[in-house]
């Protein structure tokens, strides 16, 4: 094990010139790193990861064991991948029909949880504190705050910022259980007051 410019690097991990790693970044055993791809600051980098070219990656994001990033994936800051968690890049893909041209972008936004053995049909968006239950199967864009699970997901409920389910009240007013945060629901949208 080895330590380059406050970026832990394990031995077995191949870094590959070009890639762009951020202090504090920490990178376990068989995971690979692809020239052009963008690791944000305090990472934490699970066993056989996959990061292809071209996928952003935020600061404080956690990625658990055997997932893979491909082209078009976009995580923002403090986003969380479960183990074993799947994306896809391609809506009808072909072995014998090259279609690297039509990559869709994934975008997981800030806070964002994806449960264990979950799949992300590309081209969605997962919104900001979504949580995305194990076993999912995602084929349409989550809203901001969002509990949702099942093939295909379904939304169940809405959590706050630190996980916790919400129970509106008749004015449309939540608190996190954990937190003192305020949350607002309004035309099916919740937000932090």
């Amino acid at each position: 094990m080895y330590k380059i410019k406050n970026v832990f690097i394990h031995p077995s991990a191949i870094i590959d010139e070009g890639a762009i790693i951020g202090a504090g970044t920490r990178i376990w055993h068989f995971s690979h790193l692809m020239p052009g791809c963008h690791v944000g600051t305090n990472c934490n980098i699970g066993q056989n990861v996959f990061i292809d070219n071209n996928v952003s990656i935020g600061n404080g994001v956690k990625i658990q064991n055997n997932v893979s990033l491909y082209n078009g994936v976009i995580l923002e800051d403090d986003v969380f991948l479960g183990p074993s968690m799947v994306f896809t890049n391609v809506i009808n893909p072909r072995s014998f029909i090259e279609r690297k041209n039509e990559f869709k972008t994934t975008l997981v936004q800030k806070g964002a949880t994806i449960g264990a053995n979950a799949t992300i049909v590309c081209g969605v968006s997962i919104g900001k504190y979504a949580l995305v239950g194990a076993g999912s199967v995602v084929t349409t864009n989550v809203k901001d705050f969002a509990l949702v699970y099942g093939n295909p997901a379904r939304q169940q409920g809405w959590v706050s910022k630190n996980a916790y389910p919400l129970v509106f009240n008749d004015k449309g007013e939540a608190w996190c259980e954990q937190g003192q945060e305020k949350y607002i629901l309004e035309a099916d949208q919740v937000r932090m007051s």
